[in-house]
């Protein structure tokens, strides 16, 4: 069992995933705004949030930027917002899933459910990974930084994985399906396309910050390669 909070300014949506979530065996707490939420997740005991974006006072993606900016708490995003685009920014401000409205119970229970697995899996390694390193690029996926000559190089979550997932099959041609499945997990439904504007962000700051080193390939027909 794991303690929930709903984060929703639609009461009716509240009580849905409410229900849905109490069946399953889980302790739900409920709140209408991300203000609200804030303070309830400072005071600890949440084991994972169920947010929606659009609300008054702090939105959905606001929060979730206060929360990443100190915490790991697990975040499943339940928003009306269907585009790719807006699934792309919440799973890259840190969010582990994206339900969109309207909403499966019974699929939110699973979502929350394999959220809630990961994370556990995730707490019981202990064992500290490895930087990698490709000429003055370091990838510290513990640290959750990157480093070239030693100086710290801006990236998301979700560039920080892509990175490190191509850095540690270096020469392996990898397809844009296998890095959606490894960088965000899971069924996302997202366009292969995405993983293009990813790489395509990460030449740009690798090359503004002179990690020419580390160099993403594009195999045409196939996916990428880090040479």
């Amino acid at each position: 069992m794991a303690s929930v909070l709903i984060v929703d300014d639609d009461a009716h949506i509240r009580e849905v995933a409410r229900f849905a979530l109490a069946k399953a065996g889980h302790a739900v707490e409920l709140a209408a705004d991300g203000a609200h939420a804030y303070e309830r997740v400072l005071r600890g005991g949440v084991d994972l949030l169920v947010l929606d974006i659009l609300m008054p006072e702090l939105d959905g993606l606001a929060l979730c930027r206060r929360l990443r900016a100190h915490g790991r708490t697990p975040i499943v995003f339940l928003s009306s917002r269907t585009e790719e685009a807006d699934r792309v920014l919440g799973l890259d401000l840190g969010a582990d899933d994206y339900v969109t409205k309207p909403f499966s119970p019974r699929e939110l229970v699973a979502r929350v459910a394999a959220v809630l697995r990961r994370t556990h899996d995730a707490a019981e390694v202990t064992a500290p990974r490895p930087v990698l390193a490709i000429g003055e690029v370091e990838i510290d996926r513990d640290r959750h930084e990157v480093r070239v000559a030693g100086a710290p190089l801006t990236v998301t979550a979700t560039e920080l994985r892509l990175l490190a997932t191509l850095a540690q099959h270096r020469g392996r041609v990898l397809s844009r399906g296998q890095l959606i499945a490894t960088v965000y997990g899971g069924d996302h439904h997202l366009s292969e396309r995405t993983i293009d504007t990813h790489v395509r962000n990460l030449r740009a700051k690798l090359a503004g910050a002179g990690g020419g080193e580390l160099v993403i390939e594009t195999v045409h027909g196939v996916g990428y390669r880090c040479g």
